[in-house]
């Protein structure tokens, strides 16, 4: 078993986050087995890591309709004044220099620290020949702006007739899918519905997990506590007839333009706890990705074993009944058939049969794998996985595997079940580390004076 070169990657965010979270810092250590068991198995390659399936920084999407109210809030929260490209997906970025800057998509398409890593291959699947215009969809803004520090902010485009394409529509899917907290401008909803229908089916399906934030931006005028609340309410009742029921509403009025103004301390406090959000986001990544594994790899390439062994065994059927055909025909002409049960001649006859039906077996193997892969190859496109199904199935394919009537992935043992259900347990044991902090059994005193405390305790629970 050949060992994986450890991704560089890896490596940063382990000594990054030793000293600042401890959980992720295990968490990094997870991803490397997870890794190492991946490349085993042939679904990566010596290079590639499954950490940047999802981004390790605390991720804040804004989505908005027609008007410039996103635009308008990001300058005023910021205290900044951004000029935004409304055509694209813009990941704004703290830095020191009090120099803002813009770079290209393809800063954000070749940096696996970042959001968007790799997103090139996605769109060019969505869309042939897309691929290379990263910068025609993304760009990277540097902000010099403290409330930016330790977090990315994700400004989506502003609707357009025009950019109603599949490639805009997965891309905002997948800035909805990734962030830890999205906020919501309810202009969004007084745009056509077939421009806003994608982004609301995606917050119906993304509701339960409490990270939407509904805007109201009224921020012209000047609302009293009573105003803002019946605002609220039409809201909840217009968002629950579209099938939403879940999320914080915020009322932005013209006292908003002030840091003391409650609308923005309640941003701030969602703010702050995206830290949390980010941790147990990595956290189900990690899970996802071991529980794929069993629930989606594994199930992927031995189906397609069991086409391949399908065929294989029908072309070799297929050869060996033109041999017996031409045994028939030799009987009826010459006669010879009764030769065959010679005790000599017989089995020599078998011995030659089975040298000649094994390399053609094993021919017809290669010959069919190669139609497999191509499958494999357009399944993974489908599916938008990262992981190499094909390689997988070339794992399997060993000699007794192909001999033998073998349907199972080289998967399929129990060393590597073990190693699943090691990595399960740790994610496990990492949620649960992560829920403690929050716990109110935690004090500043151990609550277990005993070890038979502790379990009378953790049984009564």
């Amino acid at each position: 078993m050949a060992e994986k070169t450890v991704s560089k990657h890896l490596i940063n965010l382990e000594n990054y986050f030793s000293a600042s979270n401890p959980i992720l810092q295990k968490a990094s250590k997870s991803f490397q087995q997870l890794d190492q068991l991946e490349y085993d198995l042939g679904l990566i390659d010596d290079d590639e890591t499954t950490a940047t399936k999802s981004s390790w920084w605390p991720i804040v999407s804004l989505i908005g309709g027609f008007s410039t109210a996103k635009n308008e809030f990001i300058n005023r929260y910021l205290n900044v004044n951004l000029h935004s490209s409304n055509h694209k997906f813009t990941v704004l970025q703290y830095t020191p220099q009090p120099n803002n800057a813009t770079l290209p998509g393809t800063a954000l398409d070749a940096d696996h620290r970042l959001p968007f890593y790799q997103i090139s291959h996605k769109i060019e699947q969505i869309e042939p020949g897309e691929g290379s215009r990263a910068n025609a969809y993304l760009e990277l803004k540097t902000v010099n702006s403290e409330r930016l520090k330790g977090k990315l902010i994700i400004n989506t485009p502003v609707l357009d007739v025009a950019q109603d394409t599949p490639v805009y529509s997965e891309l905002t899917r997948y800035v909805l899918d990734m962030s830890d907290l999205v906020l919501v401008f309810t202009d969004l909803f007084d745009a056509p519905s077939e421009l806003v229908q994608e982004s609301v089916d995606e917050i119906i399906a993304q509701q339960d997990n409490n990270k939407f934030v509904f805007i109201v931006d009224h921020s012209e005028i000047s609302l009293d506590t009573s105003k803002s609340n019946e605002i609220v309410a039409s809201w909840q009742r217009r968002l629950a007839g579209l099938g939403i029921h879940t999320g914080q509403f915020i009322v932005l009025s013209d006292t908003s333009q002030s840091d003391a103004d409650p609308s923005l301390a309640e941003i701030d406090q969602r703010l702050a706890n995206i830290e949390n959000d980010r941790s147990y986001r990595v956290l189900h990544s990690l899970e996802k990705s071991i529980s794929d594994i069993n629930d989606v790899y594994i199930p992927e390439v031995e189906s397609q074993l069991e086409t391949w062994k399908d065929r294989i065994n029908m072309s070799t059927l297929i050869i060996l009944g033109f041999i017996v055909t031409l045994l028939l025909f030799a009987e009826i002409s010459m006669g010879i058939v009764q030769i065959l049960f010679d005790p000599i001649i017989g089995p020599l006859f078998l011995l030659a049969l089975v040298v000649f039906l094994v390399p053609v077996h094993l021919m017809m193997a290669k010959v069919h794998a190669k139609y497999i892969v191509r499958n494999l190859k357009k399944r993974q496109k489908k599916l938008s996985l990262t992981e190499n199904l094909a390689g997988l199935f070339e794992k399997s394919l060993t000699f007794w595997r192909i001999l033998l009537p073998i349907n199972e992935s080289v998967a399929k043992n129990k060393k590597t079940r073990t190693r699943i259900h090691l990595l399960q347990e740790q994610c496990k044991d990492m949620v649960q580390e992560l829920n403690d902090q929050f716990s109110v059994y935690q004090t500043q005193e151990d609550p277990y004076r005993t070890p038979e405390d502790k379990e009378n305790f953790t049984h009564n629970l």
